[in-house]
């Protein structure tokens, strides 16, 4: 089941104030196990599984998800921005690319951005699918976030089982002394001491 989403105004709040938003409780417990168990089914339609190791992203693994993408990620995506799919057809950027990440202990995930092509929708969104101190220690998602002419910021985002993160995929704006500017964003994710973690990764700009 998906749950209802915060006030628009409260979402931007969160992402002016802070680089990113929590929308608590977008999946419950059904659908979070139900989402999570589609990484093993032979039925599930991947375009393709990567392991992280192999290509120095560091440890891992995940899949994208092929056309036609399961009910419950077409939902999500469709329905929180129904509008981009058709964009990034008419851009050549047709392969879909929600996907799901599994971290097992000593397992992580490299500070990287999400960039697949020309077209880019600013956010995107990560949903966790396992319970944080009893199906896995550590973890955590990680948001860096640099300024011109200033160190870089980094925050951990606190995250229970179905709550989602909504953040920057390459930058945002920020207040600068000559009005704003650009702050680039990365996201990882810290090693994982023990249990399996998994999440549901909603990009909504589709690769070239």
């Amino acid at each position: 089941m998906i749950g209802a989403l915060p006030p628009v105004a409260d979402l931007l709040a969160a992402l002016d104030a802070d680089g990113h938003a929590i929308i608590p409780g977008l999946l419950d417990a059904d659908a979070c196990a139900a989402t999570a168990a589609l990484f093993d089914d032979p039925a599930t339609p991947f375009r393709s599984r990567i392991d992280m190791a192999r290509h120095g992203f560091g440890r891992g693994h995940y899949g994208y998800f092929a056309r036609p993408l399961p009910p419950l990620v077409q939902g999500l995506r469709g329905g929180l921005y129904p509008a981009l799919a058709a964009q990034c057809a008419a851009a050549g950027q047709t392969r879909p690319t929600p996907l799901l990440l599994r971290y097992g202990p000593g397992d992580f995930n490299r500070l990287h951005q999400d960039l697949y092509g020309p077209l880019v929708f600013p956010l995107q969104l990560v949903v966790l699918l396992d319970r944080p101190g009893r199906d896995f220690g550590g973890g955590e998602l990680m948001l860096v976030e640099g300024r011109p002419r200033q160190q870089s910021q980094g925050r951990v985002v606190p995250l229970r089982q179905g709550d989602a993160a909504l953040f920057p995929v390459r930058e945002r704006p920020v207040p600068s002394a000559r009005g704003w500017a650009r702050a680039s964003m990365r996201h990882g994710v810290a090693t994982l001491h023990h249990g399996q973690r998994r999440t549901l990764g909603i990009i909504f700009h589709d690769a070239a």
